[in-house]
This record gives structure tokens, sequence and C-alpha cells, in this order.
């Protein structure tokens, strides 16, 4: 009986341990996929950045009226990428997390930019067994102090947004 109980034991732990393994080798590539997204951009790499995308994927801006398809973010995204200057983010903080079934992946990032601190937020889906960038939000962080501050420069801007937005409903 205690080998039957041991063994158990050992099954139970090893099993618990490879399900671990599994999910931290899904965050590696997670990680190296958001890793090589941003190196692409900061080396101006067309092809490499929109190949690590789905081609039905969702880029969210920091403006308000950027809400992108793909086809409509490459056209963005183009001029800046033929002029060799993108955009440089280095990652000072990654949170990523995998579903059960380890073909999901969302994740949450603080990056350094050119435009001071900025939070990324996006979901990755695994196809064909590679990870691809199905969804992403890029924001700029502002600290809640400065948020009144933040809130009268952009009052003018937001109301003529929401009305706009108001009247297509």
């Amino acid at each position: 009986m205690k080998i039957k109980l041991t063994l158990t034991s050992l099954l139970f732990f090893l099993g618990l341990a490879s399900t671990v393994f599994a999910q931290d080798e899904s965050q590696q590539k997670v990680n190296s996929v958001l890793e090589q997204w941003h190196k692409a951009a900061a080396d101006a790499n067309f092809d490499a950045y929109f190949g690590l995308m789905t081609p039905n994927s969702i880029f969210i801006g920091t403006d308000a009226t950027e809400n992108w398809t793909y086809p409509e973010f490459k056209a963005f995204a183009k001029p800046y990428f033929d002029n060799g200057k993108a955009w440089s983010f280095t990652t000072l903080e990654r949170n990523i997390f995998i579903n059960n079934a380890k073909d999901m992946a969302w994740f949450d990032e603080l990056l350094h930019t050119q435009m001071g601190i900025c939070r990324g937020s996006g979901v990755l889906v695994l196809q064909d067994n590679a990870w691809k960038i199905q969804h992403y939000v890029l924001s700029i962080a502002i600290p809640n102090a400065n948020v009144s501050e933040i809130t009268k420069l952009k009052k003018e801007f937001d109301n003529n947004l929401i009305q706009k937005l108001s009247q297509n409903q």
C-alpha cells in the first residue's frame, strides 16, 4: 500500500512538473516573439515585424482614433519602415499568461519608448506551431498625479470625438 501511494504521489508530481515546464516553455516562446517583434520595429524590418502578426490582427495605438486592422496598420506603418526609422520599444517588465490548451496567450508589458513609459497588452495565438500576435494595445502611461492636467489638454479633442462617435450609433 505504501509503495502504491508513493508511486501515485510521484506520478502526480511528475505530471505537475511537466505541466509547469510546458507552461514555462510556452511563456519563453511568447516572450521571444514579442522581443523579436519589438526588435523588428527598431531595425525597421517591415517583413519581420508584420510576419509576427496574424493577417486578421488588430493594433490599437495611443490615439483614440487608432484602431487598425492588419492591412490598415501596415499601410500606416510602411512609410516609417521605408524611412528606416520605425519605433524602438525596450521591455521593462512583462507578464505572460497561457491558456490550458496552450494555444492562446495574453500579456501585459511596460516599455521604454520615445514617448516615455508605455504599456502594451495583447493576445497571441498558436498557428502552425508558431506564436503570432492577434491583438495589441499600446497606451501611454500617465501618472495619476498628472491625469487632471492631461484631461484638460485633451478635452477639446475628446469632446469632438465623442460627438462624432455618438452620431455614428
